[in-house]
């Protein structure tokens, strides 16, 4: 393959770990790009300008994990195509893709933009807060379009086995994205405001320069512009494969916004304290998230081809080497929290309640180094409704619940509203391991 790689024969640790370390990089840009916008309006703003960064950034997460839910069906699709050794479906995939993508852009733009307002009352955000927060949604939802292209360009190149093209992807953007932060928030002082068009036009510039990239490279497929057209077929398979990803992404996504509205309920600095911790919580999950994607695109050529004994083993290396750098992330995200929430605010009370939010998250990374590499191979078999029961459950059946509780103990302890998180997690690893020995024992080539 002249633009990709081909993980269906040779050996496994290697060619996972060389494709998981531009996913990991890229994911740590696009980490960056959002925290960007916290460290900025956090050292030259005010704590209601944090939170409203914190709720608005939330909010617009939850759009972006939808696309991207939606956007596996497509690594997943082409991923499969090539394990088959039926490379010539990439252009036809791709530009179903792209005419699902679109359609899905202006729809998201159209509902975010006209339900701004009733989602911040949703969110329960702080008063001092609340214009700010719609701002911030209305500007970011205007460039959603540019959102969906820049997600959906990452998902054709993993499909591809090329994990280094969604990473320049992202360099740009965060590139652009930091400038822009200092420029609009830093001198410019519009704050809230600045930090939502430094996002949009980040990404814009992104999107128009990886296209001018990639006219240039070589497919191991020929694609052309009639490609792009309304497939049924083809955009119903994307769209089947992806729409459980991303509806179990959406839920638990809604269930973070749950937790942050029960949080703001309880105060801006709660509500602040809590949003920069998220934030570090993006850089301390990075390896699991990482694996979680290059699972994904790894079983899903090995499923085509038939290796299905090469998945499994791919599945263990992935937990092995994400559970080794876990450790580490726990240790300091429980006993140095304030040090590093200080990153991102100056207010003390900010950094306090954000450190102790923080311990309950040190947990969590043990956790999650297991539960999210299960969940990328279940994806790359394509056992995508599973991964979205399995996320409900935990969403809805611990999360919510276990916060909500949390919450109503006086007196109020973030770290015990934290604890959601792992209990949650704890519950999806039992599910993930009982659904994997059990589909193993019916021995479905499916998924072993």
């Amino acid at each position: 393959m002249s633009q990709g790689q081909n993980f269906t024969k040779g050996k496994i640790l290697m060619p996972l770990v060389k494709f998981a370390l531009p996913v990991l990089a890229a994911i740590f840009l696009q980490t960056m790009y959002g925290a960007v916008d916290m460290l900025v309006v956090g050292q030259f703003a005010q704590a209601a300008d944090v939170s409203a960064v914190s709720t608005g950034s939330w909010l617009m997460q939850l759009v972006t994990a939808f696309v991207v839910g939606i956007a596996m069906g497509t690594t997943i699709l082409l991923g499969r195509k090539i394990g088959e050794g039926r490379a010539e479906e990439g252009g036809r995939i791709i530009g179903a893709s792209i005419m699902l993508f679109i359609i899905i852009g202006v729809v998201i733009t159209v509902i975010m933009e006209a339900f701004a307002v009733p989602i911040a009352r949703i969110m329960q955000t702080p008063p001092e807060a609340f214009d700010a927060t719609v701002s911030y949604v209305r500007i970011c939802s205007a460039g959603a379009v540019f959102i969906v292209a820049y997600n959906v360009i990452g998902s054709i190149f993993r499909g591809l086995g090329d994990s280094r093209m969604p990473l320049l992807t992202v360099a740009i953007a965060c590139v652009f994205n930091i400038v822009g932060d200092l420029l609009l928030v830093g001198v410019f002082g519009l704050a809230t405001a600045g930090a939502a068009i430094a996002t949009v036009l980040a990404q814009v510039l992104s999107v128009v320069i990886s296209l001018q990239i990639i006219r240039k490279r070589k497919f191991p497929f020929v694609f052309h512009r009639k490609d792009i057209a309304f497939d049924r077929k083809r955009m119903g398979e994307v769209f089947r494969l992806g729409f459980p990803i991303a509806f179990q992404d959406v839920l638990v996504g809604i269930s973070f916004l749950a937790i942050t509205a029960i949080v703001n309920s309880l105060g801006v600095i709660p509500s602040a304290g809590v949003g920069v911790a998220e934030k570090l919580c993006g850089f301390i999950m990075l390896v699991p998230s990482a694996f979680n994607q290059s699972m994904a695109a790894f079983v899903s050529q090995n499923m085509g081809a038939g290796e299905a004994g090469r998945a499994k083993k791919a599945l263990l290396c992935g937990i092995g080497m994400s559970l080794a750098v876990g450790v580490l992330m726990a240790y300091g995200a429980f006993f140095h929290g304030d040090i590093l929430s200080g990153i991102f605010a100056r207010d003390g009370e900010v950094i306090a309640a954000s450190a102790e939010y923080l311990k309950a998250y040190a947990i969590d990374c043990l956790l999650v180094s297991v539960m999210f590499c299960m969940i990328g191979y279940f994806n790359g078999c394509g056992k995508t409704l599973f991964v979205m029961v399995q996320g409900i459950v935990g969403a809805f059946g611990v999360r919510i619940p276990v916060s909500f509780l949390m919450s109503r103990m006086v007196p109020v302890s973030l770290f015990g509203v934290g604890l959601a998180t792992p209990c949650s997690s704890g519950v999806q690893i039992v599910l993930c391991v009982g659904y994997f020995f059990w589909v193993n024992r019916k021995g479905s080539r499916a998924v072993v």
